[in-house]
């Protein structure tokens, strides 16, 4: 039988769990995804927090310690997110040890509403930090520009970084380099750069969501055509980019005193469009030296039927720079859709992060009761 998510982890493609709850912990079935489905690190955020939280059973016994404890809402969901967190990370520290630290990674990301304000983000990583107190733990910052000087500066204290929220490619490479700066930092500080880690994650559907509704609007045959593709075109040009970062001399300084690249992450790589084929943010995004984190749904379809051929990034980067060029043809503008995209993410996380407050708060009254 086909095991192709092996053959997508021996393409170089690291599978990771965008998903986390008490019930995959206690039930045994993230450690049956580790053990046979090839995952290898797991990703989290607001929404998969209120998700996971709304299962009061699940929560009920801490739910019941903390109201009894009097603690507030944002204390609640600290302890119950940093403990979740600190448990899949034990869980994955033998990946972690067997891959050297590049892989059995678990990601927690700061407050939302903190997006914009650059000390406040900076101080509640180091909390964060040292609340889960786990050196395979990835704090997720947002690549907002005021996120830019906290991914450096969290770096610089030692603390290996998610960086989420990616659309644009001026974006990326800013990220990029906020990430060796604050490797230089590190090593400046004292910090052994070989347990420092962070990937930059790049959201991949949701550009296809925003572009395809522009190309819906123009309604052309042409751009019809263009449908399903600048996701895949600026995911490809990220990679680009990330090689030439990452092949520069700067880059092998750091490298010689035994830092690990950043990897790129493709996230948001569940098709929003059922008409596309649920594995395509996948089959077309295959490269030695990425991650893929997907949701249990996307796991479960390349399992089932993704065509894994090798890699589909490298090598197409005059295409992809094709499509962006037709897209702005049409007079559909890549910076605009790229801050829409960008805007749009931080005020879903807000409002993800305002319903696991009204979730964990309504527990917290139940058992007081």
């Amino acid at each position: 039988m086909t095991d192709r998510l092996k053959d997508l982890a021996d393409a170089g493609v690291s599978i990771w769990l965008d998903d986390l709850s008490r019930q995959r912990l206690t039930s045994g079935s993230l450690a049956t995804l580790i053990h046979d489905q090839h995952v290898s690190g797991v990703t989290t955020n607001p929404t998969i927090f209120a998700k996971a939280i709304s299962d009061k059973n699940a929560y009920a016994e801490q739910v019941e310690r903390l109201a009894a404890e009097g603690v507030s809402t944002d204390q609640a969901i600290r302890v119950i997110t940093t403990d979740d967190v600190r448990d899949a990370a034990d869980l994955f520290k033998p990946v972690y040890d067997d891959t050297d630290g590049v892989d059995g990674r678990v990601s927690i990301e700061v407050e939302p509403g903190l997006a914009r304000d650059t000390e406040k983000t900076i101080a509640q990583a180091k909390e964060l930090w040292e609340t889960v107190g786990r050196e395979n733990v990835f704090v997720k910052i947002p690549a907002t520009k005021e996120g830019i000087p906290a991914i450096t500066e969290s770096l610089a204290a030692g603390i290996s970084v998610n960086v989420t929220l990616i659309f644009s490619l001026e974006r990326y490479k800013a990220v990029a380099d906020a990430f060796l700066t604050g490797l230089e930092k590190a090593l400046d500080n004292g910090h052994d750069v070989t347990k420092l880690g962070s990937v930059a994650s790049f959201f991949v559907s949701r550009v296809d969501t925003e572009v395809d509704k522009r190309l819906d609007a123009i309604g052309t045959d042409e751009a019809k055509a263009l449908k399903g593709k600048a996701a895949i075109a600026n995911a490809r040009l990220a990679f680009e980019a990330y090689e030439e970062i990452f092949s520069s001399d700067r880059w092998r300084e750091l490298e010689t005193a035994g830092a690990k690249p950043q990897r790129p992450l493709w996230a948001s790589t569940g098709v929003k469009d059922p008409a596309y084929k649920p594995t395509m943010y996948v089959e077309e995004l295959v490269t030695r030296g990425v991650v893929n984190t997907m949701p249990q749904a996307t796991i479960d379809a390349v399992a089932e039927g993704a065509d894994i051929t090798g890699d589909t990034v490298r090598g197409n980067y005059d295409a992809d720079r094709q499509v962006i060029a037709e897209l702005e043809k049409l007079g559909i503008s890549y910076d605009d859709v790229v801050q829409v995209l960008e805007d749009e993410g931080v005020s879903k996380f807000d409002a993800s992060w305002s319903e696991l407050q009204d979730t964990v708060t309504a527990a917290l009254k139940a058992a007081a009761k």
